[in-house]
Formats: C-alpha cells, structure tokens, sequence
C-alpha cells in the first residue's frame, strides 16, 4: 500500500512533517494548499481515520502511525488561535518509507 509523507508550517511558521500510510490523504489535503486551523485539522481528522481504516481493511489493524501523527497534530494545533496551516509538500512512498530529510512529529 503506498503511502504518504507530507511536510506543513503551523502559523508561527514552524515546519513539521507527518505520514500518512494510504494515498487518501490526497482527497483531503493538497501540497501547496493553506487551510485555516480548524478547517485544516478536521481535514486531517478524516484523511488519517480514513487512511487507518483502509489499512485495517487490508491487513486487519489499524495504523498506530496514522492515529501518532492525527495525536501530534491535535497536540500543536492548540497553541494557536487560529492561523492558516500551509501544506508546503506531499510525496508518495512505499508503506513505511519515511523521508529522512524531514523530521518527524
């Protein structure tokens, strides 16, 4: 199952990166795209449950990956009032391949 990598800034302009183990993240977020903070957690919210649920369907489990980055957003999301979070890059690899330029959540 691929998966996907993507990195964003918070509205200090902090940078983070995450994973996403299934390509449906792509139906809810987009490189290049700036999402209000709220907008974009839930957007997040649905891509990551989605994309745990389809590893769930295909392997019998959810993805603890998946549920650790959707926890380290909610997490930095609350030292903001509000703010846009920009989508700065999203990269498709291998299931658990993760992009060792980035740091990790």
């Amino acid at each position: 199952m691929p998966a996907v990598n993507f990195k964003l800034r918070w509205p200090d302009g902090q940078e983070m990166s995450g994973y996403s183990p299934s390509t449906i993240i792509y139906e809810h977020l987009c490189a290049g795209c700036s999402y209000a903070l709220e907008d974009f957690i839930l957007r997040a919210e649905n891509a990551l449950n989605a994309a745990s649920e389809r590893v769930k369907d295909v392997k019998g489990f959810y993805c603890s990956s998946a549920m650790d980055t959707l926890s380290a957003l909610r997490y930095h999301a609350r030292r903001f009032d509000g703010g846009q979070v920009q989508i700065l890059d999203m990269q498709t690899a291998h299931a658990g391949q993760v992009n060792s330029g980035w740091s990790s959540f």
